[in-house]
């Protein structure tokens, strides 16, 4: 029996210097905001104060405005292939949603689709931007269409990329930083415990040709959620995106331009083809070998079909 419990208590010890172990090397704490902002702001970045957030954004070229919404775990940098391309024809604003890059977390806790849509009319109103197109990817393509949907004045033309939110009787497979986000206990230990390892493995499964992941791409990713506050936000976000309560799609009135990955894992082109059926007035555009963020993985050419379809 002594020895029973010896053997026991080995293992429990060896499982717990295991675990400690693990927990020590992957421990990360947050970065600095000030020196996020020395390496991930430019001359053209600015900040303004939106309901108790001061909200980094970017605004470059002249003309119609533009403004670009990015999507989960992302910030405006995913925008970079677009600038040049579209500045010569549209006053471009681009910006770091609650919870993301140097924003940072919303103080009200409040990160359901709802509440990014009230967020957003606050910072066009903070920006006096009445009207503009709006274009978003994942996360801020549902952002986006709902924003069309409640504030359609504002709205001119609408372009979603791999857009979240289209209903289907089954979720899909989440991505493990999904279900992490998701777990109980374990998604406490998610907001100081970050391996650089899973940044990699979640831009594997959003880009359909891993060549074009680089250590730099990695890196940024990685560095902005070490920004302070923005893991929890992470969390919080996963948490309540299950009481996301989205409006009728098939209301969208504003002219619709669907863009989608042939390859995306997260959301499938199934749901890219749904939005192309419900809303009137929509075209839709599959890229093949491409994954969940097109703009990014290949911004020229998607770049090119938004100023054919926002000059038309």
């Amino acid at each position: 029996m002594q020895t029973r419990k010896t053997v026991t208590l080995w293992a429990v010890t060896i499982i717990a210097v295991v675990c400690g172990g693990v927990f020590l090397a992957n421990y990360q704490s947050d970065l600095p905001l000030v020196d996020l902002k020395r390496k991930y702001a430019n001359a053209e970045s600015e900040y303004v104060d939106v309901l108790g957030m001061p909200v980094h954004y970017r605004d470059e070229g002249s003309g119609p405005v533009l403004l670009l919404l990015h999507g989960t775990g992302a910030s405006l940098h995913t925008w970079d292939g677009w600038i040049e391309p579209l500045q010569r024809d549209f006053h471009i604003v681009r910006l770091d949603l609650p919870g993301f890059g140097l924003t940072g977390p919303d103080p009200g806790g409040e990160y359901t689709v709802a509440g990014y849509v009230a967020f957003l009319r606050a910072f066009a109103d903070a920006l006096a931007l009445d009207r503009f197109h709006l274009a978003g990817n994942s996360l801020g393509g549902r952002i986006a269409w709902n924003y069309a949907l409640t504030y359609p004045e504002q709205v001119d033309k609408l372009v979603l990329i791999d857009a979240a939110g289209y209903p289907r009787p089954e979720p899909v497979n989440e991505s493990l930083v999904f279900k992490l986000a998701r777990t109980p206990i374990v998604n406490r230990i998610f907001t100081v415990v970050s391996p650089r390892r899973l940044i990699e493995v979640s831009l594997h499964e959003v880009y359909g040709d891993p060549s074009k992941i680089d250590d730099e791409l990695i890196d940024r990713h990685f560095e902005l959620s070490l920004r302070p506050g923005n893991r929890a936000a992470f969390v919080e976000r996963a948490l309540d995106a299950r009481d996301d309560v989205d409006g009728d799609h098939r209301l969208i009135r504003q002219p619709t331009l669907i863009l989608w990955g042939v390859e995306d894992r997260w959301i499938p082109l199934a749901d890219g083809r749904g939005f192309a059926d419900d809303i009137p007035n929509s075209r839709l555009i599959v890229y093949p070998g491409v994954g969940h963020v097109p703009m990014e993985e290949i911004p020229g050419p998607t770049a090119r079909a938004a100023l054919t379809f926002l000059r038309d």
